[in-house]
């Protein structure tokens, strides 16, 4: 009879323990899904509206759904010629972007990560102080030394080149301040054994440090090429040939020009579809250097 009662209590199913429902995870999804929604739907709506005509764009503004001129804007926009002179493409436009975001990220990354090794590395009586001086221009937005800097580009007679638009602008005190933390998260011991090695400043910089701030290189890039990516006021008063328009500038000035139809109305649906290519490269580079772009930000607070 024992026999029987435990053979019973081993058939018996078990029973498996209900899961509790985690309210705070679902929360916390709903927040992110519903703050992504409200990011994602006037991309949406501007995507749309791109397939639509110029005078109902006009009428009616922004519209959900589809017709039958997206391609043929977005062809328009990246190989029509625009502006005032009828000289200037979308496809120049991206190009002077490129030029510009890729020039501005990789200029500060030089600078920044040379001041920083000067400081970190380099027994200089006021290393400190001039580290607290650069860090203290994050105070003076480029619109404070706008004029300046706009003097100095046109009595040199760099307006309207590519280093003017980039190398005023190339000094970074945030850069410096995230290299610098790198430098300082580095062990003595490995500066020591370079020492010994026989590596001088410049070898232990190149072979040493440049490879070990990879991360770091990836999270200044991202944010470097994106803030460059989308200058508007500098272009603006640095480029008045419009061969050298960049794509954020390139959209207002055709905004402003009439369409050729004759029947004077703004290329809104050209100028919808360069804002949407505009978005691609930044959103690219994002997507390739995001696992870098976190690893990079986290390694500067050791």
């Amino acid at each position: 009879m024992a026999d029987l009662t435990q053979a019973g209590a081993v058939a018996r199913p078990l029973t498996r323990p209900r899961k509790r429902i985690r309210w705070n995870r679902i929360v916390d999804h709903a927040v992110l899904i519903t703050g992504s929604l409200f990011m994602v739907f006037p991309v949406f709506m501007v995507l749309t509206t791109i397939s639509f005509e110029d005078v109902d764009i006009v009428q009616k503004g922004l519209q959900i759904g589809l017709e039958g001129r997206m391609a043929e804007n977005f062809h328009d926009a990246m190989f029509e010629a625009s502006g005032f002179t009828k000289t200037i493409t979308g496809t120049r436009m991206l190009m002077n972007s490129l030029i510009l975001g890729f020039g501005f990220a990789i200029g500060k990354i030089v600078i920044s990560m040379m001041a920083a090794y000067a400081i970190v590395y380099f027994r200089l009586r006021f290393a400190t102080f001039a580290f607290w001086i650069i860090f203290t221009t994050l105070l003076l937005p480029l619109e404070v030394r706008i004029l300046p800097s706009y003097e100095a580009i046109q009595s040199l007679g760099l307006a309207n080149t590519y280093t003017g638009l980039i190398v005023p602008l190339i000094a970074s005190a945030t850069g410096t301040f995230f290299f610098r933390q790198f430098f300082r998260s580095i062990p003595e011991e490995l500066v020591e054994a370079a020492r010994i090695d026989g590596a001088g400043p410049v070898k232990f910089f190149i072979d040493i440090l440049v490879p070990l701030s990879r991360t770091m290189i990836a999270a200044i890039f991202i944010i470097m090429f994106v803030y460059g990516w989308n200058q508007y006021l500098w272009p603006t008063l640095i480029t008045t040939d419009e061969g050298m328009f960049t794509l954020v500038r390139g959209i207002k000035q055709i905004v402003q020009v009439l369409s050729q139809t004759g029947a004077k109305i703004p290329e809104y649906g050209k100028a919808l579809a360069l804002s949407m290519i505009a978005m691609i490269p930044p959103v690219l580079i994002v997507i390739f250097f995001q696992s870098w772009f976190v690893k990079g930000l986290t390694e500067s607070d050791k």
